[in-house]
């Protein structure tokens, strides 16, 4: 399984549940769009517990981008947030879920805990 995006979505569905979203109750569906088509990815989340399908069924929150910029997303090189402002994503629905889902995308390539940003700065070098 080597694509990002499936790998993306069967960990979230093999871990079970996400403790960054355990107040977090709803469904999300991914639209994706490819060459000749359209992928769904469903999220139903339960007090944490997340579970994945690949139906288009309905949803509270539906987020909408092509393929390839959703890889940027599963890498970290891009933020839902951002993505939002600059049209590179759509939504319908409920808003929450793209600022609650951003904390399950990897984060930056250059990105460092704050403590320990203030940490090596205070380190004399």
């Amino acid at each position: 399984m080597s694509d990002p995006i499936e790998v993306f979505f069967d960990r979230l569905g093999r871990h079970g549940h996400e403790r960054l979203l355990r107040k977090t109750t709803g469904t999300v569906r991914f639209d994706l769009d490819r060459d000749g088509g359209v992928d769904h990815w469903h999220l139903t989340i339960a007090d944490g517990a997340v579970s994945v399908c690949r139906e288009a069924r309905d949803a509270d929150a539906v987020i909408r981008t092509d393929e390839a910029f959703f890889c940027r997303m599963v890498r970290g090189e891009a933020k839902a947030l951002s993505a939002w402002l600059r049209n590179d994503i759509t939504t319908e629905g409920q808003f929450r879920f793209v600022i609650l889902l951003e904390r399950l995308f990897a984060q930056p390539p250059d990105a460092r805990h704050p403590r320990a940003a203030v940490r090596d700065r205070r380190e004399p070098g």
